[in-house]
């Protein structure tokens, strides 16, 4: 197999699979990655079986998504072995490279194939870029104007940015989201846009912020304004809606002349949805303001869905066996779980609530399930342990600072950075043990990504890659 061989050596050559009745480009797999699959030699060209896109991205691509390679904020095994547990803006330990941002924005690092991507804008919103930043030196390779906008909604808020959504990697190209004002696909080489859609709008009112993630050859987008709320889903090649949902939501807010209140302030939310499986049918689920909902991933169509009396939903959901956990959002958020089985359909508010805690969970911040556990911060800095199967606190402790950002875990610990600069490095287990605290000379609301051993967080000003310089 020496043509093979050659091939994983390079690490920049491209695979050839066929599914789904129609070729695909994938780029190519890691060598020892590459040597465990079955492997058809067809007319000289490679096949590649039995694999999905979604899997093939999730796989070789690091950090591919806002909540990380499996969306649900845990960094992969062959990514975490050797992350840093301290580090020092002051004497410089642990950190490998820092690169500059110009302008504002709050989203994810997203990593693969040595290149980094995240977004900036302009304070008003009038300009919209793209970073690509390479992953071993810092150096910027592309850093371009994607998007113009004559009259952008002012934020109405001193949180959110004009780019805070992440960006979405796969395996053809890179997705840049910046809700209402534009999506594009680039090409991960050139950063030449590949299509773009500017028609597919809503008044956010305080700010994008839900992230796109991708499924096969679906990229689905959130789109929760004070006009219309809805996801829709395109095709990955060509930018064309597949699907589009609206929310059958029941806001409840209309005022004695029927119209929404507060210019319907009140059904906004800013939540990145996840997705499961239930029975071998794949369901998006995606909490929004007053509901949360699951939907057939290749259709659209509602499956279920259940009321709560929140809104500003930001977090996206996580599972634990078969259950959806869910963050209702804003201040008085709730976490709740949801049974997920064949029955599970209709309105089950009444019905397949497993657990609900009313008190004391995170707003802003994801929670990350862990084992048989779930962590997580709230915005003044309490970080709780919960069991999973009940919703039963097992310990608390408290940290300095305000936190926006959400954690991510190796399985082992919990990395958790705040506004003012510090990342607490606890252990992801009951004891929430503090194992370090690390200062950085500026604040972060972006959460944190990892690749290769390194961690790469992003403050208000720069970009740090942190870890050992090997």
């Amino acid at each position: 197999m020496p043509g093979l061989m050659a091939i994983c050596q390079e690490c920049a050559r491209v695979l050839v699979t066929w599914a789904s009745g129609r070729v695909r480009q994938l780029t190519c797999l890691r060598r020892e990655k590459l040597q465990r699959m079955p492997i058809l030699l067809f007319t000289g060209v490679m096949v590649v079986a039995g694999i999905n896109r979604s899997q093939v991205s999730a796989a070789e691509l690091n950090w591919p998504f806002r909540a990380g390679p499996t969306l649900n904020s845990h960094i992969a095994a062959s990514d975490a072995e050797g992350l840093p547990k301290e580090w020092d803006e002051a004497s410089g330990k642990g950190i490998v490279w820092k690169c500059p941002l110009e302008n504002a924005g709050h989203s994810t690092p997203i990593i693969g194939d040595g290149r980094i991507w995240l977004t900036a804008a302009t304070e008003e919103g009038h300009r919209q870029y793209v970073y690509c930043i390479d992953q071993a030196t810092g150096k910027v390779i592309h850093h371009i104007l994607l998007f113009e906008n004559a009259e952008p909604e002012p934020l109405k808020n001193a949180i959110n940015t004009y780019a805070s959504p992440s960006c979405a990697l796969d395996s053809t190209g890179v997705y840049v989201h910046f809700g209402t004002y534009g999506t594009a696909k680039l090409d991960r080489n050139t950063a030449h846009v590949i299509w773009q859609r500017r028609d597919i709008n809503c008044r956010h009112f305080r700010g994008p912020g839900s992230s796109p993630i991708i499924f096969e050859n679906l990229l689905i987008l959130t789109f929760d304004g004070i006009d219309h709320q809805f996801l829709t889903a395109l095709d990955c090649e060509t930018g064309k809606t597949v699907w589009r949902t609206e929310r059958t939501t029941d806001y409840g807010d209309l005022d004695e002349n029927g119209q929404p209140k507060l210019e319907g302030d009140l059904r906004k939310s800013y939540s990145t949805p996840a997705f499961t499986t239930v029975n071998g049918r794949t369901q998006v689920v995606s909490v929004g303001s007053r509901a949360a909902f699951a939907y057939d991933i290749r259709t659209g169509e509602e499956l279920w869905t259940i009321r709560h009396d929140d809104f500003n939903a930001s977090a996206p959901p996580c599972f634990y066996k078969d259950f959806a956990i869910l963050n209702t959002g804003s201040r008085n958020a709730n976490l709740l779980a949801v049974r997920l089985a064949d029955d599970t359909r209709g309105d089950v508010s009444e019905s397949h609530v497993v657990w609900n805690r009313t008190k004391g969970n995170s707003d802003l911040a994801a929670p990350v399930c862990v084992g048989d556990h779930i962590l997580m911060v709230t915005n003044n800095g309490v970080v709780s342990c919960l069991e999973a199967g009940t919703g039963e606190e097992l310990h608390k402790i408290r940290l300095d600072g305000t936190f926006t950002a959400s954690p991510v875990s190796d399985g082992k610990l919990l990395y958790v950075c705040n506004e003012e600069g510090d990342t607490y490095v606890i252990k992801a287990d009951p004891s929430l043990e503090i194992v370090s605290r690390n200062k950085l000379a500026d604040g972060m609301r972006a959460s944190p990504a990892a690749a290769n051993g390194q961690l790469f967080v992003r403050t208000f000003s720069t970009l740090y890659c942190l870890g050992s310089k090997e």
